[in-house]
């Protein structure tokens, strides 16, 4: 599980008897077998890779999300801000490597809705797009799965769309109640639990 501090999915995977890991920058929040440091370096040893079936990431969205898509043009007359543009073309790369830079058997990669400027950058297109609601979580928030050699994930309980008309974490006007912080980027980017399970039941049978 590449990218995951949160070691949901990792464990989600061990609980159903796989042998699983996880690997980020960050030490996992849970106890468990866990790589920190940079993921390519450990893809990188040939001798690790011959022994994976099965590579999910979930690498990092802020420069590639298509909700912060307004942030790489700036300034009076919507200049290109270069910098930004700069770590947009590096997280690009970074995605692309995952999905395209090693001969694992099956790859899933995990990200939000992204936007046109970074998937001219990646080979491959996503494979299908879930909400959290088909997981068992009032929540909504679109993400997109990029899939080789592995099935759509099948939705396993879909919650009906209250008579307020927004999910729980929504406002009355569908903004996320989760308000700008420094943790924010981080609480956004947990698995819900729902779709870990989803993905060891159904992906690691696949």
């Amino acid at each position: 599980m590449a990218c995951e501090f949160s070691g949901i999915v990792r464990d989600a995977f061990i609980a159903e008897g796989h042998e699983a890991y996880s690997a980020d920058l960050v030490p996992s929040e849970r106890p468990g077998p866990h790589y920190l440091g940079n993921v390519l370096g450990l893809l990188d040893q040939t001798m690790f890779t011959d022994k994976l079936d099965l590579l999910i990431a979930f690498p990092p969205c802020t420069y590639l999300a298509n909700s912060g898509v307004r942030w790489l043009y700036g300034g009076k007359g919507k200049v290109k801000d270069k910098e930004r543009w700069k770590l947009m073309e590096q997280g690009a790369g970074f995605f692309d490597t995952l999905l395209n830079g090693y001969d694992i058997p099956k790859i899933a990669i995990e990200n939000p809705v992204m936007h046109g400027y970074a998937r001219q950058l990646i080979c491959g297109e996503p494979a299908q797009t879930i909400q959290p609601w088909q997981f068992g979580h009032d929540e909504a928030k679109a993400t997109q799965l990029w899939l080789k050699n592995l099935p759509l994930l099948v939705p396993t309980n879909i919650l009906p769309l209250s008579e307020s008309g927004h999910r729980g974490n929504q406002t009355p006007s569908g903004q996320n109640k989760l308000g700008p912080s420094p943790t924010r980027a981080r609480e956004r980017s947990r698995t819900y639990t729902g779709i870990a399970q989803a993905m060891a039941k159904q992906w690691g049978q696949s």
